[in-house]
């Protein structure tokens, strides 16, 4: 079972860096908002002379802001996912691995793919062994021979 398991946990540390990079790719949408944004607070968006509403430069600013957000928490998620991704590799921060699962649960379709087998995956006896057995230092392990 062990065998099966490294080869689980190989395969999910692999789909972590491809759905990280995605995630990382689709967090620039909101580069949109903040250029529309800026074009707004710099007065590109020129109204038609009546001052009916608020003024542009507020909304830029909101779009701005919110446009920015966005793209920081989309890129903190995919970074969060890539070393999720070497943690599986490397057998370590089992805890850190499965919050990172369980937030990627919220991207549908291939964040939830992905969360749900690797929580299925790091939930078995035999992997949590194997992330306690990378966790001792070498000199207080046994050898089987």
């Amino acid at each position: 079972m062990t065998n099966e398991d490294s080869r689980n946990l190989d395969l999910l540390s692999m789909f972590h860096y491809v759905v990280g990079g995605i995630t990382a790719l689709f967090s620039c949408m909101p580069f949109i908002h903040v250029f529309i944004g800026v074009a707004m607070v710099t007065g590109k968006f020129v109204g038609d002379g009546k001052n009916s509403g608020p003024p542009e430069a507020l909304f830029g600013w909101l779009f701005i802001i919110m446009g920015a957000l966005c793209i920081l928490l989309g890129w903190s998620l995919a970074v969060c996912m890539v070393i999720a991704g070497k943690k599986l590799k490397s057998r370590k921060g089992i805890t850190f691995c499965m919050i990172v699962a369980g937030i990627e649960c919220m991207l549908i379709p291939f964040g939830t793919v992905l969360g749900v087998f690797t929580l299925i995956v790091l939930n078995r006896e035999s992997v949590k062994a194997l992330f306690a057995q990378a966790q001792t230092p070498d000199a207080f392990r046994f050898s089987e021979t």
